[in-house]
């Protein structure tokens, strides 16, 4: 899940998409632990186990000896950055007239790919889009 480069780690979506999943899991619950990530990204234990493995020997998670996932600040700059992104573009198409599960679908996507420049656009202009749509 994290490519190396010349110079540092590059985070890639799908490490993105199992820190965004266990701020989500935490906002809901208070805690996180694997099982909860592999019920609610519907992926198998080993899966998860190692991808976790993978972000905790990285600094971006804790995993406590109870078996409790915490996101270090490295982690929750990531989470929140993608979680942000997800929620901005989900209610922008959603605006637009796409469905909901669509539009959260479709988010999830884009969120990874689009650049800070956009999305910071499109964010500052939520607002307008939307009057101007309905």
């Amino acid at each position: 899940i994290l490519q190396k480069g010349c110079e540092r780690m590059k985070i890639q979506e799908a490490a993105e998409n199992y820190l965004e999943e266990v701020l989500m899991v935490s906002k809901k619950q208070g805690h996180v632990r694997q099982t909860d990530i592999c019920a609610a990204m519907n992926y198998s234990r080993p899966t998860v186990s190692v991808a976790l493995r993978e972000l905790a020997g990285e600094g971006y998670l804790d995993i406590d000896e109870g078996g409790y996932i915490t996101l270090t600040d490295k982690g929750h700059s990531i989470a929140d950055r993608i979680y942000e992104r997800h929620c901005v573009i989900a209610r922008v198409l959603m605006a637009i007239g796409t469905s909901e599960d669509t539009a959260y679908k479709d988010a999830c996507k884009i969120e990874h790919d689009i650049s800070d420049e956009s999305f910071e656009n499109l964010k500052k202009h939520y607002d307008d889009i939307r009057k101007f749509i309905k």
